[in-house]
């Protein structure tokens, strides 16, 4: 398993409480610019239409290589592929108890590209807060064996 791209707002910003694997639709010089990295899903979101579930606003990069008529839209929405019973369940979720969808990382696996999903709860800033504290205590006592020569 090859990781391509991960969002690191994502732990910051959300509860993260399940995670899933989907496959996604892509176009064969997405799939080259993919192999080459050039991707970024730090605004991306997930959303539930009917029995779809697609990404928006994640931008793969134009294939330096490609034709002129495969220049498609950047930031195009993207299917994502899920069991029927997975999307009822997550549609379920995100109505009713106010969770949201967001990607946190794609990667290869063997020659297929999949994403990792997950059903999160949004934080609140003094939780941010306490995430950003604790990082730093978490810094300084490290900082503090490093120096001590442990």
């Amino acid at each position: 398993m090859k990781i391509i791209a991960t969002n690191k707002s994502a732990s910051f910003e959300y509860f993260i409480e399940e995670k899933y694997e989907a496959g996604i639709v892509l176009e064969g010089n997405e799939i080259k610019s993919l192999r080459a990295g050039n991707v970024n899903m730090n605004d991306s979101f997930c959303f539930v239409r009917g029995n779809d579930v697609s990404v928006k606003n994640m931008h793969i990069a134009l294939y330096d290589r490609s034709d002129a008529f495969s220049t498609k839209d950047t930031r195009r929405d993207r299917k994502l592929l899920l069991h029927k019973s997975e999307i009822a369940k997550i549609a379920g979720k995100i109505n009713r108890q106010g969770y949201t969808l967001v990607p946190l990382k794609l990667y290869f696996k063997d020659a297929l590209v999949k994403m990792e999903i997950a059903l999160c709860r949004g934080k609140h800033t003094y939780d941010k807060k306490q995430a950003i504290a604790e990082r730093d205590v978490k810094r300084s006592v490290d900082r503090d064996i490093k120096n001590a020569g442990f």
